[in-house]
This record gives structure tokens, sequence and C-alpha cells, in this order.
């Protein structure tokens, strides 16, 4: 590295891992065995960092070296702002926490490819601007054509998403979700936190943003505000969960939908009680009044599962890997290219070591 560039990127990027590990600069630098001034020259881009400094910082931060030195790639969704020097806030600690999980994944779905046990499909891109509501219900109907998903339930929200070329894992991060691009690699990390179906819906943003392209892209419309661009991609991500013809299919043309079949709807489709609630009343199955009345009571688990005969409807209820990365893992393991320590952290514990197939001679790490 040798422009002024390069290092005021490198000091961002440490400003973001010490946010997230909650340190002030004072604690990093007594951390690191530097000065205050040291870091905040550091962090300000007008001071270079050694290799023992580096190897000092990055221990301190516990941050692989690399997160320090190679370049942020493109986040496309919309996450908290860290530049307020507030250490101590939660909103830049969840923020910076996001980045760090979101570039610690993107490098295990690297590694798989560099491999060449993993071979993302290619991306789905818009086919036209999506600049209003109706634009963001037409492009979740196209992504349903493309994939072959007809108006049935989404079964795996993080196969569909691996299908559109999106890498999603669920795991323990703060917030609700955020994705990146990095050259021709898309992934995503979406929060446990929360119930199910929000979960589904942070995931099917998310593919919202990799099939408009970036937020500040024209594709959304220049003029658009965050808070508007955000706003047609949560119209996307619920037409995209449960198409609004699903309601007036049921009506059989009726003008009125009942509660019941509101429930059924929702427990079918894995939705949150709110959104069936809202794309109800965009079918014009439901009455606004009868949506707020209704939102009141949310219906119980029993509810729903009797809706569904109790049968049981499991999706993005725990840490999970796409269904792809998990056989690219295994195959991984089998050629000897990593141990059985690195798959099963590849996987993020959906696994154990001694769920690993038997008879696979021992593995040396490259």
């Amino acid at each position: 590295m040798s422009s002024g560039a390069d290092w005021e990127d490198v000091g961002e990027r440490m400003r973001v891992a010490r946010l997230a590990a909650g340190l002030t600069q004072e604690e990093l630098g007594a951390r690191a065995g530097l000065d205050r001034t040291m870091i905040v020259k550091i962090e300000s881009g007008t001071r270079r960092i050694d290799a023992m400094e580096l190897i000092r910082l990055s221990s301190a931060l516990q941050v692989p070296m690399d997160f320090l030195l190679r370049s942020t790639p493109l986040v496309l969704s919309h996450r908290a702002s860290v530049v307020a020097e507030d250490a101590g806030t939660e909103v830049a600690r969840e923020s910076g926490r996001l980045d760090l999980a979101l570039v610690s994944w993107l490098r295990e779905v690297r590694q798989l490819i560099e491999l060449d046990v993993l071979h993302p499909a290619s991306r789905l891109k818009a086919p036209a601007a999506v600049d209003s509501e109706a634009a963001a219900r037409d492009l979740a109907a196209w992504v349903r054509r493309q994939l072959g998903l007809g108006t049935g339930a989404i079964d795996s929200l993080v196969e569909l998403c691996e299908r559109a070329g999106q890498y999603v894992l669920v795991t323990e991060v703060p917030g609700e979700g955020a994705s990146m691009v990095d050259d021709d690699v898309a992934v995503a990390v979406v929060s446990i936190q929360g119930d199910p179906g929000r979960r589904r819906a942070t995931a099917a943003h998310e593919l919202g943003h990799l099939v408009t392209g970036d937020e500040y892209s024209s594709d959304l419309g220049v003029h658009a505000s965050r808070a508007a661009r955000e706003a047609l991609l949560d119209v996307f991500a619920a037409e995209l969960l449960l198409p609004s013809n699903v309601f007036t299919d049921v009506c059989n043309g009726g003008e009125v939908i009942s509660r019941d079949q509101v429930i059924e709807i929702a427990a079918r489709y894995r939705t949150s009680w709110s959104l069936a609630l809202r794309q109800a009343v965009h079918a014009g199955v439901l009455s606004a009044q009868a949506r707020r009345d209704w939102g009141l009571s949310t219906p119980t688990r029993s509810e729903f599962m009797e809706a569904l005969g109790w049968a049981p409807q499991s999706d993005l209820e725990a840490i999970r890997v796409p269904p792809g990365y998990a056989h690219a893992v295994l195959e991984a393991w089998r050629r000897g290219a990593i141990t059985a320590t690195r798959a099963v952290e590849l996987m993020h514990g959906q696994i154990t070591a001694t769920d690993l197939p038997t008879g696979v001679e021992a593995d040396i790490e490259p």
C-alpha cells in the first residue's frame, strides 16, 4: 500500500473492528502497546502501520490481519453508520459486528470456491427498473418464474437464495441482517434473533438487494431516498414470500376472507402475521379496518400448527448454511483439502466431528 487513500481505508476498517469490540481508542492502544494518539492517527489514515503493529492490533481486535489490509467489499443492504466516535453506543457496536460477520462469511465461501468444490449460480438481475411498489411486486413475480416457483410456498429460503446466486448464513449476529457483493460472489447473513417469519422476510429483503443491485444504483431510482428504497424492497420481499393472488384464489372471487383462512395461508407460507395481513389488504380481500383489528391479536402457535394439521414446518429456525455450501464443505473434507476441525467450523455448528462420514483418510490442512 502506497497511497494515502489506502491507509485511510485501513484506518476505517480498524475503527469498525474497534467499535465492534466495544473498545475506546485508549483501550485499544493499551491492548496493542500503542499511545492513543497513534490510534487516532492510524484511524484517520495519517499514520502507517508496520508489520509488528499490525500483528498486535489484529490480536487486540481479534480479527484476521487481512481484514485490516483488504478492501471491504461493497455492502448492499442498509446498515447503521459507525462514523460516530461513541464506541459505547449499541448501534455502532452492532454495526461493526455485522460487518465482521459478513466479511468472515464471505471468506468462508471464497475458500470453497478457490478449492473448486463450490460453484455459485449466476446471479439474478432485475430486467427493469424498480421505482414503484408495482414494479417491486412485478420483480418478485419475475424471480418466482425464473426459479420455477409458481405461486407455491418456498420450502427453503436459503436454498432459494443460493439458486439465485446469493449464499445466506443464518447465525448469531446483531440486528436483522445484511448482504454484500465482492466481484462475483454474493453473500448475506441473517440474524437468528426474532421470530422465524421475520427472519424469512429479512432473507427475502437481502435477496432483493442482490437482484436490484446497489441501493445507490439508478435501478432503484436516483431520486429515491434510502428509506424509500428499503420500503420497495420490503414490498418485493412480501410478494416473493406470499404472492397476493394466493388470497384471491382462496376467496374464489369473493370479496372478503376469514381470519382462519389468513391463518392457514400465513402458516403454509411461513410468514409473519403482519405480512400476511398486509398482503391480504393489497389483494383486496381484507379491509384496512379488519387488518387493524386482527393485528391486535396475533394467532397463537397452536392456531398456526392446527392450520397445518400439526405438520412440522422448519426453516430458518436455527443456525443454517445453504445446502450447496454444505455439500461443498464435505467434498473439500473428503478430498483432504481441509481438516475435520475446519469442516466443523465452516458448517457453523450444524455438525460435529463425529458426524463426518467414516472411512475417509486423515486430512491435512493445505
